[in-house]
């Protein structure tokens, strides 16, 4: 098959399916795995895709995805030039289970979706057991972004991997997928016991720790006043693939160290 992925997590669920050496392009922000990815021609990034140069390429099948606002603006394109594709949208880790089994369906590789999923649950099950003998749970501010003050809501992955991992997401009772604050008041009343920053497209390493520990108002924050500010990578975070698996692992990590 001649296959396009337009996400990047949908990019790295090819690779876990094995599926890599039929990939013929990729959007700019897929850069996992290394070096497959820097190898791939790149259709431009994934809110405006390329659809002239797409299309040159003959795809059997485009994995399209709903996963950041504006990306329908893809979906509509491949369905108006008639384009074969399919479209993933998970929210939870089931979500993503049952994207990895439709993207296998369209790829005849049902047998390394299901070892995929199996290896995967097993590893969910162990964090579970682990964090289910802590009585403490401590409440996580998830940063995507700072201007204005954009976190996770209720219905998302990371409210799942926070109580996964023995935590809380501090607007998880937020209907949606997203909270959005320009004062960012609504975060310093909830107290959070650390602030996880993961702001899509950005390397840990060109976000300053210093300018969040130094925010005005933010003194009694729990976080602040402990130092406990994890700037995380956004690829094991931020992208519904199985990846996120070891996001949860990674943050437990973090959670039982100190409780």
């Amino acid at each position: 098959m001649r296959i396009i992925s337009i996400c990047p997590s949908n990019t790295e669920i090819l690779f876990f399916l094995g599926l890599m050496d039929q990939v013929v392009a990729i959007d700019d922000y897929s850069d996992w795995p290394v070096p497959e990815t820097g190898k791939l021609p790149k259709l431009g990034p994934d809110l405006n895709i390329d659809m002239d140069k797409l299309e040159s390429f003959r795809p059997d099948l485009v994995i399209a995805s709903l996963s950041v606002p504006g990306m329908e603006k893809n979906v509509q394109r491949l369905a108006e030039r008639g384009i074969p594709h399919i479209v993933l949208n998970p929210k939870t880790i089931e979500d993503i289970y049952a994207n990895i089994r439709l993207v296998a369906a369209h790829t005849s590789s049902e047998a390394k979706a299901e070892e995929l999923i199996a290896s995967l649950r097993l590893r969910v099950d162990r964090v579970k057991e682990k964090a289910g003998k802590r009585s403490y749970t401590p409440r996580l501010y998830w940063e995507w972004w700072p201007r204005p003050y954009i976190s996770p809501a209720r219905d998302t992955w990371l409210t799942q991997i926070s109580e996964l991992a023995g935590g809380v997401n501090i607007f998880a009772d937020h209907p949606g997928d997203r909270f959005l604050t320009q004062t960012g008041e609504e975060i310093v009343e909830r107290r959070p016991d650390f602030i996880m920053a993961v702001w899509p497209g950005v390397k840990p390493d060109k976000i300053d720790r210093g300018k969040i520990l130094s925010r005005a108002g933010w003194e009694q924050v729990p976080a602040i006043r402990n130092n406990r500010i994890h700037v995380l990578e956004e690829r094991l975070y931020c992208r519904p693939s199985p990846l996120l698996i070891e996001g949860l692992e990674e943050l437990a990590g973090i959670l039982h160290a100190l409780f």
